[in-house]
């Protein structure tokens, strides 16, 4: 089922201000607070979402990269967005978010409030490069990747932590001149989890977790850029005890291309054509990310002239069609002339056809390069 637009979640417009996208997601997590509707399940989905929409839209970076790319900029990689990653990793988790609106949920963080039930931490996230061809990027891919990640070795048991309980957080009391103020802390002997080792596998680090080689498979869409990351949910570094797993981060490079440049959705190629063959025209093969294409040159064609192959370019990564292919024709001036050739050239300096005499049609450099932006 499609994801609904993080706006409509909060029951804000594109142009709400941090304040009133505050505003929206509190009165969403009141709403549909599980504490609030035991049992519904659609309302703990609401609620679920009004989180995730809160967690993308109230960071600047994240919310830049919704606006231009939709969902595409966190799901890329089959990840299913969630809460702790995101697009750029390392989010607020439900517990940063609740920790914002205690004086709603009755304080002490944690799904349900009340500090009484576990938490559940996340394992750390995994980061990796991934550089890709042109033509790969024009057609999605799907890369196998091998991966050293952290995971909970055989062997090893955990039970809950004697020192919180299980919840994951301690409470502290202070005498301040205001009154006694209640604090919740991470608890240092589980940091957080809710559970400590019972028993521990031989090779395992201090947590019980040992290295694991695993080849992951991510599917990568036609028309990612440069510096994008994509997301796959639960392959990054498992968690101690109940804890989910980490995501995986995936960063895309892109590699030069031989023969083309891309701007945008825009794909530009320089060809180079001989004296004789712009002035008598000439059919020429290109290369494109699709395969080669045959073009056809006019008789007369100018050096800087400009041919649009339309949706030859890269797909737009939010689905809007493809870009096009744009092929820059300069006329190549021989730089050394026999004596034949010389005379020849020496001939036609008065000649009517070889005087330059532009016509109305004949745009300038400038109208060019406004069209090839257009």
């Amino acid at each position: 089922m499609a994801k609904k637009d993080y706006y409509d979640v909060l029951g804000v417009s594109k142009g709400a201000t941090a304040q009133e996208i505050k505003k929206g997601y509190r009165k969403m997590a009141v709403k549909y607070h599980p504490d609030k509707n035991p049992g519904d399940s659609a309302a703990e989905e609401s609620f679920k979402e009004a989180a995730e929409a809160y967690e993308v839209l109230s960071d600047d970076n994240k919310k830049a990269k919704y606006d231009r790319y939709g969902h595409a900029a966190f799901d890329g990689a089959g990840g299913g967005g969630g809460f702790g990653g995101g697009f750029g990793g390392g989010g607020m988790n439900m517990d940063d978010i609740f920790s914002q609106f205690g004086d709603i949920f009755g304080g002490g963080g944690g799904f349900g409030g009340g500090g009484s039930r576990q938490r559940r931490v996340k394992g750390s996230n995994l980061r990796i490069r991934v550089s890709l061809t042109l033509e790969e990027i024009a057609n999605g891919v799907e890369k196998n990747i091998k991966v050293k990640r952290k995971v909970q070795a055989s062997g090893t048991t955990y039970k809950t932590c004697t020192t919180c309980n299980g919840t994951g957080q301690v409470m502290r009391v202070t005498n301040t001149i205001l009154g006694r103020m209640q604090t919740a802390a991470t608890c240092t002997t589980c940091s957080g989890a809710g559970q400590q080792i019972d028993k521990k596998a031989s090779g395992t680090d201090a947590h019980g977790l040992e290295t694991s080689e695993e080849t992951v498979s991510v599917k990568i869409p036609a028309g990612v850029v440069d510096g994008m990351q994509l997301k796959v949910s639960g392959k990054g570094n498992d968690a101690p005890g109940n804890g989910v797993s980490g995501d995986l981060l995936v960063l895309i490079e892109e590699q030069d291309h031989a023969d083309l440049k891309r701007e945008g959705d825009n794909l530009h190629y320089d060809l180079y054509v001989s004296v004789p063959d712009a002035i008598l025209g000439i059919s020429k093969e290109i290369n494109t990310v699709t395969g080669k294409v045959r073009i056809k040159l006019d008789a007369g064609i100018q050096s800087g002239k400009i041919l649009r192959l339309r949706g030859k370019g890269i797909p737009s990564i939010n689905g809007y069609g493809k870009g096009d292919l744009l092929v820059h024709v300069n006329v190549w001036t021989p730089q050394e002339l026999n004596k034949e050739q010389r005379t020849f050239f020496e001939n036609m300096r008065e000649d009517d056809h070889f005087i330059p005499n532009p016509k109305e049609n004949d745009k300038s450099f400038f109208e060019k390069v406004k069209d090839m932006f257009s």
